[in-house]
């Protein structure tokens, strides 16, 4: 990290103001903030925490730009570890002069810092230096610079010609040169990053199908006679073109000018063009080209590949993040159904907090068409444990399901219960997964499902963190990326929810916990076991006995943890505890007990909050203690909102072009929406369809879970694909 930064006695030191100031410089944040960000990183304090706790010290930064400033701190932590490797090396070497330690020092790429290595890097027995060991570097000096001869031809290439190197002939020793010289050219910093820029700005990229391909369909079609610039080329398609010629479907290259890159190369290095060793030099020059252009081209592929994924991460994390803050239902008594035919629909209730009551599966579809028994069931639930909602996975027999729920609810004057579709995905992932087994060892995984399905309802976000992001469905060619990043994403972007909407620690889970600020999985375990021995938190301050959970850790999550049925009522609020002492300062001084002003509008408006600013509190945390005073322990979610589905369209026939539907975003890539109507297969809102106006990207107008209105463009019953336009 950042204070273990390697630095070289004698040769280098690590200047982190010099780091911090290039950081503020990309963000465009004040040196000040970033300073104070880092510091706080270093300190281990967490990125949900120095956003909500530490405004005054970062400037009101918020997550986005933290997270930023981390990522920026470990791009040079890595940065600078590899200078102090290549300053040694190079040192070792003796080659190491005042000019090239300035230039090393000073970079801020780890392209450009390899560039400046490549001459200096120990390399394999290649034919240049097999060429050096050979004693032709003289000859590819002369060459390079070009000199007059002052003897014949042959007289002058008789003294590099020696059998017992194995160079027997002059075009031996020419072409052994010839190698010397091109690798020289190769590693020229200026020639590369010359030759780079050009790839990347006049670059296209040329795909068409593998031999065995060639006249056969596939998925990737539209990309058998396919070019476009690399730099235009959106992530997606990027994305599709390495996915397919890992498949071996499709193969790439990247055209450029190469006329040009040699005629840049020449221009640099030939200055008699009527030399006697001209010849010689163009080969070696034509050799570097060829390379150059190779290592390039691969090169900028990667690069492209590599910013591609980055989108594609960020496509998943913004729709993720969407998902885990979808609204949820709130405390109430749930029926969850995960729906089928031949298997039956599996019934689980659970109560106000999510705990599991009772199940039973019915089968009121054919063959066994029990619909009389179904009925009883589904009654006798609703009536027993006062059932709010009924919770319909969206799977295979969903809409048969709640068709028949629906009737049954009609037919017994039960219509004051609401019936909701909610998505499955992910849900069969946790029905198997150890966290579900430990939680319910004796259910059958369909059973666990269904609870899950009721659980979604409830609280997305409790009951999304129990299942591996990746599984939910919400990514764009996730399986596609470094899976090292996405992993690394997702679960700040779960960290990120979890914090912003605040956990309540008596009824959470211990995965739940875990993403808590300062927690982790070993001191969720702890809660969870203090609860459990000892009964509900009475208060923050009982935090302080968790075995393992010492005052820093106490300092980061005691925030974020509520307790809604505490002694103190600003446990039940984002207030700090240590910020506890200046609200009951604020009570006292209006003359009003801390549990009368917490809430009280009229007691709040008369705090003169710039009264009570220090050195260590200043007006962003006072007023942020002003909103949550106001609406102590508010659940900053939308309010949850259902999305009924047209009865008569049940499957993609039922579709046709015109029709206006309401419809849920399941989805959000880069070139649209997916969007559920209800039919076991999303349609897509093409980005061209998504508003009368440019849209640049499809988060802008649309996000997962929005409840959009479309209208049928098209309907392709075969290839199960609906294009659809938001109206």
């Amino acid at each position: 990290m950042f204070e273990e930064l390697i630095e070289v006695e004698g040769i280098y030191k690590v200047d982190r103001n010099v780091i911090c100031g290039n950081i503020a410089s990309e963000l465009s944040i004040e040196t000040g903030p970033v300073m104070a960000t880092i510091k706080l990183l270093v300190d281990k304090a967490t990125v949900p925490f120095i956003a909500r706790y530490r405004k005054e010290k970062t400037g009101g930064l918020d997550e986005t730009q933290i997270r930023g400033i981390q990522t920026k701190l470990n791009y040079y932590v890595d940065l600078e570890s590899r200078k102090a490797t290549v300053l040694k090396t190079i040192h070792a070497a003796g080659c190491l002069d005042d000019a090239l330690k300035k230039k090393i020092i000073e970079c801020k790429e780890k392209t450009t810092l390899e560039d400046i290595y490549l001459p200096f890097k120990p390399k394999r027995h290649s034919k240049a230096s097999k060429a050096r060991d050979a004693g032709l570097a003289p000859l590819a000096e002369f060459i390079m610079e070009q000199k007059q001869l002052e003897t014949s031809r042959e007289e002058f290439l008789k003294q590099f010609i020696k059998k017992e190197k194995g160079i027997k002939t002059e075009e031996e020793a020419l072409g052994g040169a010839s190698d010397i010289i091109a690798e020289k050219i190769k590693e020229n910093i200026e020639v590369r990053e010359w030759i780079r820029k050009f790839f990347a700005r006049t670059g296209v990229i040329v795909t068409e199908p593998c031999k065995e391909w060639k006249g056969k369909k596939s998925k990737y079609d539209m990309y058998y006679s396919f070019t476009e610039p690399v730099k235009d080329s959106a992530s997606h398609r990027m994305l599709a073109i390495r996915r397919g010629s890992k498949e071996k479907v499709l193969s790439w290259k990247i055209e450029v000018d190469r006329e040009r890159v040699e005629g840049f190369i020449s221009g640099g290095y030939l200055k008699d063009i009527e030399h006697e060793f001209t010849k010689t030099f163009r080969h070696a020059i034509k050799k570097a080209e060829i390379a150059l252009s190779i290592s390039m081209e691969m090169e900028l592929f990667c690069e492209r590949i590599k910013e591609a994924e980055a989108e594609a991460i960020n496509v998943f994390s913004k729709n993720l993040n969407s998902l885990l803050l979808d609204p949820p239902a709130g405390h109430k008594v749930i029926l969850g159904v995960d729906p089928g035919f031949r298997t039956g629909c599996k019934l689980a209730v659970v109560d106000s907090y999510g705990q599991f009551k009772e199940y039973e599966a019915i089968f009121p579809h054919e063959p066994q068409n029990q619909k009389a028994e179904a009925t009883d069931v589904i009654t006798g639930f609703i009536k027993k444990y006062k059932v709010e909602l009924i919770a319909v996975g969206n799977g295979t027999a969903s809409r048969e399901s709640a068709s028949f729920i629906n009737a049954v609810l009609k037919r017994h004057g039960m219509e004051d219960v609401q019936m909701v579709i909610v998505s499955e995905s992910g849900a069969s992932v946790y029905s198997a997964s150890e966290v579900a087994i430990e939680e319910f060892p004796e259910l059958d995984v369909t059973v666990r499902g269904a609870i899950s399905i009721a659980r979604r309802l409830q609280d997305p976000l409790s009951e999304l963190v129990k299942i591996d992001p990746k599984s939910i469905g919400v990514g764009q060619y996730q399986h596609d990326v470094s899976q090292v990043e996405l992993q690394r994403s997702l679960k700040s972007i779960v960290e990120s929810c979890v914090n912003f909407v605040g956990v309540e620690v008596n009824t959470a889970s211990k995965e739940v916990l875990s993403y808590v600020s300062g927690v982790g999985s070993f001191l969720a375990g702890s809660i969870v076991n203090y609860r459990e021995e000892n009964g509900p938190f009475k208060s923050r301050k009982d935090f302080k006995k968790i075995p393992m959970l010492g005052g820093k850790a106490f300092e980061q999550c005691a925030g974020f943890l509520r307790i809604r049925n505490s002694t103190n009522r600003l446990d039940n609020s984002s207030i700090h505890p240590e910020s506890y002492p200046i609200v009951e300062k604020m009570a006292k001084d209006i003359s009003v007990e801390l549990d009368e002003l917490v809430g009280n509008k009229s007691s709040i408006q008369r705090i003169p909050f710039k009264k009570y600013v220090t050195d260590e509190v200043g007006m962003l945390t006072l007023e942020d203690i002003e909103k949550e005073l106001v609406k102590p322990g508010l659940d900053p979610r939308k309010k949850f909102e259902n999305i009924e589905f047209r009865a008569e369209i049940k499957t993609i026939g039922h579709l046709k072009p015109d029709m206006k539907l309401f419809g849920k975003v399941t989805n959000v890539t880069n070139f649209g929406a997916f969007v559920d109507l209800g039919v076991h297969q999303d349609g897509l809102i093409h980005i061209s369809n998504l508003s009368d106006k440019f849209v640049k990207d499809p988060n802008e107008v649309v996000s997962v879970g929005d409840k959009v209105r479309v209208k049928v463009l098209s309907v392709d019953t075969e290839l199960k694909r609906i294009a659809l336009e938001k109206i």
